[in-house]
């Protein structure tokens, strides 16, 4: 008796990444309530950043599995800093700097340059 893999080659196109912009949502909800957690010692928003990391990871993990590491994580990072970061102003008035600012453009820059580049096999 074998095990079935648990994502099937076939998996449609779109599939993986709807799965990569739930990851990137979940991760910027963690991270959005680590404040709130003051340093894990609340424990509402404490379970909310500890089921929204481990909801990101089990999403992301997923994703691996049909596109190439490299691409998934530079997308998974680049828009989480960006999002959440939009989350610091909107939320908590956390303005960032002309610099901060800059580099946040590269990041986004980056990432359209990944995509545009199209994606490697692997």
């Amino acid at each position: 008796m074998s095990i079935p893999h648990p994502i099937p080659h076939t998996m449609p196109p779109s599939h993986p990444w709807l799965l990569l912009a739930l990851a990137i949502a979940a991760e910027v909800l963690g991270t959005s309530f680590l404040r709130l957690s003051a340093g894990m010692t609340r424990p509402g928003p404490t379970l909310v950043v500890l089921a929204a990391y481990g909801t990101s990871m089990l999403l992301v993990s997923k994703v691996v599995q049909v596109l190439p590491l490299g691409l998934t994580y530079a997308l998974w990072s680049g828009i989480g800093i960006v999002a959440i970061v939009t989350v610091g102003i909107l939320a908590y008035r956390q303005i960032p700097t002309v610099g901060q600012l800059l580099g946040m453009a590269l990041i986004a820059v980056g990432v359209v340059i990944v995509n545009l580049s199209g994606a490697s096999h692997g």
